[in-house]
């Protein structure tokens, strides 16, 4: 279970009820747990099926997990936006004794191993909450990157300053977004054992990177397993990200989120979905923009026309023209996304 300091398990016990009979849960009552960082309880850069879990847990059960923002305390400290105070110790020590380092940029919190999960299950992922843990974020344009490569051929980074009393970041001077629906940008869970290694930039059947400013709390994501355990991890937290992230990053900044797992064995997937109380989510994902389109108005059409089977494709195919959203999720990632926004109430009487 890895750092037994980092892993504090909450003793109070809660009912299930009726949603363990609907989602299959082995029992009817479940564990909480709060995962923190440390480096006993991180791996940067990188999904790998060989990873040793740091929690494990059954299925229906919640924990709290802390992410890490990938910024150098250094740089926070010369910057001089926030005291030196405000850099959580942990930040510290993860970047100076964290000495393996896969080939993606992001801090994970994980994994967890959630007892029950073999590959061709799915993960289902109930956000309960998800808030803002610390007081600074940042923005950063690396050299030929982003939606304009050759236009932006230097290195900029922006120190932004969070107020999390009035959940506002000021972004340049008379420049303030709001931060009140802040999200993780990496959720994912182990590839195929025979991948090994691979980077946490780009998103894929694995989830990962998706960088998804509407899969936030509230919302419930799908995930196939390709793992035992599903090996789920977490990171890259998000204060606030327009759909599309253009420059490379949105404001990077740690989190902290509540989240139920439960396996299921009653689902099939390629691709992961999402869902919030207004809408199913599907997600298309490729280097080729065009190409992600197409996966997720093919995703759109299966969801339709396997949920509501007396639909046909092609009036399925009529319904994601007329009434599905499609976003571009961001193009920053090597593979690109689109995620569909197929809203539930235009389902009367199915």
């Amino acid at each position: 279970m890895g750092n037994p300091s980092a892993i504090r398990v909450h003793l109070a016990l809660f009912a299930i009820g009726a949603a363990a009979a609907v989602s299959g849960l082995p029992g009817a009552r479940a564990a909480e747990y709060t995962l923190v960082p440390s480096p006993q309880t991180v791996h940067i850069g990188y999904f790998n099926a060989a990873l040793k879990p740091v929690l494990t847990i059954d299925s229906g059960d919640t924990v709290t997990i802390e992410s890490v923002a990938g910024l150098d305390p250094a740089a926070v400290d010369a910057s001089g936006i926030v005291p030196s105070r405000a850099v959580p110790e942990y930040a510290r020590v993860i970047r100076r004794e964290v000495t393996d380092r896969g080939p993606g940029p992001h801090i994970l919190t994980g994994p967890i191993f959630v007892n029950g999960a073999v590959p061709g299950d799915v993960l289902e992922v109930r956000i309960h909450e998800i808030d803002l843990a610390i007081d600074y974020g940042n923005n950063v344009q690396r050299p030929y990157t982003g939606a304009l490569p050759e236009e932006f051929p230097g290195f900029f980074q922006r120190i932004i300053p969070i107020d999390r009393s009035t959940k506002t970041a000021r972004l340049a001077p008379g420049v303030v977004v709001p931060v009140t629906r802040p999200f993780f940008g990496v959720m994912g869970v182990a590839p195929l054992p025979v991948m090994g290694r691979i980077s946490s930039l780009p998103p894929g059947v694995h989830t990962g990177n998706i960088d998804n400013k509407d899969v936030a709390a509230g919302t419930t994501l799908y995930m196939p397993i390709y793992a035992a355990g599903a090996l789920f991890s977490v990171g890259d937290g998000h204060g606030a990200q327009g759909h599309g992230e253009v420059d490379l990053s949105a404001i990077e900044t740690g989190l902290r989120g509540k989240f139920q797992f439960i396996v299921r064995k009653d689902l099939k997937l390629t691709w992961p979905r999402a869902e919030t109380a207004t809408h199913w989510i599907v997600m298309g994902l490729n280097p080729n923009l065009e190409e992600a389109m197409r996966i997720a108005v093919r995703e759109t059409i299966l969801f339709i026309t396997q949920r509501f089977p007396k639909l046909s494709r092609e009036e399925a195919y009529m319904i994601a023209s007329i009434a599905v959203d499609y976003h571009v999720t961001q193009v920053v990632d090597s593979t690109k996304g689109i995620h569909g926004m197929i809203p539930k109430a235009i389902f009367v009487g199915q």
